[in-house]
Parts: structure tokens; C-alpha cells; sequence
């Protein structure tokens, strides 16, 4: 269900409540919700997520992404996040791709490698090649 990119994240289709005892029982210290609330109508609450999170003891923040793309607040966010972790990182959305998305922009925005994050995301099942020049740029200007 969670889908490794690193020794340090993991991201993942939509989870459930079981799902983060789970993700605590794996060595996870804080859960990144990517989805904007309301997405679909099956999809499990941010809130219930936030509950179950804090509950099991693990830090928990939204930085919701919606289909109109990314923006620098969120990377922002992102970097913050990761930088403020104390331990592996799940982050999830519908499908795994936005959060693998912000990931690899917030990656680069501190400098990490537009070749590198390309094949460490498609090591894992997701092509992002469609956001290969904000990468490209986000690098230029770290």
C-alpha cells in the first residue's frame, strides 16, 4: 500500500484510519495529507486522518493540492514539512502522483537533483516528467 521513495518517505494512494497504525507500526512520524478535502465522496476525511495520526502518537499536516497544479506556498510548505520531521514521512493523495510531485519540487527547491528525483519517481511507478522544468528551475535557484 505505501510506496517507498526514499529511506525517509513513502507516499500513497488515499489511506484509512487502519491504514495509519500501519504507517506507524513502519517507523512513520508524520502524515502529509495532499488531497483537497471533498475530492470524491468516498475518500476518508483529512480530520478522521488527523485524528487517527495524532492518536497513534504522529505528527499530521494538509498541504492540499488540487488539479489546477502547484504553487510556491505549497512547496514552501512541503519543505517545511520534511524538514521538520523527526522520523519517515507517509505523504497521500488519491493516487500517490501529487504527493511524489510536491515531493520532488520541494527536493529540489533545496537543491536536490532534477535526474535523480525523475528516477527515484519512477523507480516507484510515477512519471513526472511533466513537471521536469519547475524542477529544473527550482534547482537553478536553490
Amino acid at each position: 500500500m505505501f510506496i517507498t521513495l526514499t529511506s525517509d518517505i513513502m507516499v500513497a494512494p488515499q489511506i484509512s484510519v487502519d491504514a495509519v497504525a500501519e504507517a506507524a507500526a513502519q517507523g512513520v512520524t508524520l502524515v502529509i495529507n495532499n488531497r483537497p478535502e471533498g475530492e470524491a465522496e468516498d475518500q476518508t476525511p483529512g480530520g478522521t486522518i488527523e485524528a487517527a495520526a495524532r492518536a497513534a502518537g504522529l505528527d499530521y499536516v494538509a498541504i492540499p493540492i488540487t488539479h489546477s497544479g502547484f504553487s510556491q506556498p505549497q512547496i514552501s510548505a512541503m519543505v517545511a514539512a520534511l524538514k521538520g520531521a523527526q522520523g519517515k514521512v507517509l505523504a497521500y493523495c488519491r493516487s500517490g502522483t501529487r504527493s511524489t510531485n510536491l515531493w520532488a519540487l520541494a527536493e529540489a527547491a533545496q537543491g536536490g537533483d532534477p535526474d535523480s528525483l525523475t528516477n527515484i519517481a519512477a523507480k516507484a511507478g510515477y512519471d513526472i516528467a511533466g513537471i521536469r522544468p519547475l524542477l529544473d528551475m527550482l534547482k537553478a535557484q536553490a
